[in-house]
């Protein structure tokens, strides 16, 4: 059975969602988890969620052969990656970071470079439909300075995709001493495990 399989079906029988799956140089096999998205409900996973899935994915993975050193099960953190239409319609409002397959050229229609495929917006719901990021190119004011009143904004810039158009999409890792209502606002929680010795593709 494929990675992926394994490890999607071992998480999601736990009742957990597969977030992401990464494989690191030395045998560190890296599974991201997090709770499945209740509207209106705000869960996050803790270290006893991440020790209890190890331990599942310790025994599943052992049981089908696979290659690893070392076992890392973590929450998402606050960079958490969007892979599909439910997260972003869990996620709706935050701000994110897009990276697109491919500059946006001709489209860009002199607003932004042609060839920027990269942005930070606020996720939103497109008025035509699919969605969108809305963004400000004003400045940062650096901490402790005062901003006139008479200032006037920078205008509001929109820029709509379709999911496919993503290379990838990520929640910004924007620290909110004040609490964040999206991802973890602790940082990524993570429980390890080294592989059983029993295992036979063990290297």
């Amino acid at each position: 059975m494929a990675l992926q399989d394994i490890v999607e079906q071992t998480v999601a029988g736990l009742g957990y969602e597969l977030v992401e799956i990464e494989r690191s140089t030395g045998g560190l096999l890296r599974i991201t988890i997090d709770m499945p998205w209740k509207p209106g409900v705000q869960q996050s996973v803790n270290v006893e969620d991440c020790e209890k899935v190890t331990r599942q994915l310790q025994f599943a993975l052992e049981v089908e052969g696979t290659e690893y050193k070392r076992l890392e099960v973590s929450s998402p953190g606050i960079d958490r990656p969007l892979r599909g239409e439910p997260d972003f319609e869990r996620f709706a409002g935050a701000i994110v970071d897009i990276t697109l397959k491919a500059p946006l050229g001709a489209a860009a229609g002199g607003q932004v470079a042609v060839n920027r495929k990269k942005f930070r917006g606020r996720l939103e719901r497109a008025p035509a439909g699919g969605w969108q990021i809305v963004w400000s190119d004003e400045p940062a004011v650096p901490p402790g300075r005062k901003v006139s009143r008479k200032r006037e904004p920078a205008p509001l810039r929109a820029l709509g995709f379709a999911l496919d158009e993503l290379k990838e999409a990520r929640l910004a890792p924007i620290v909110d001493f004040k609490g964040r209502p999206a991802g973890d606002p602790a940082g990524r929680i993570a429980a390890t495990g080294a592989a059983s010795p029993f295992d036979r593709g063990v290297v």
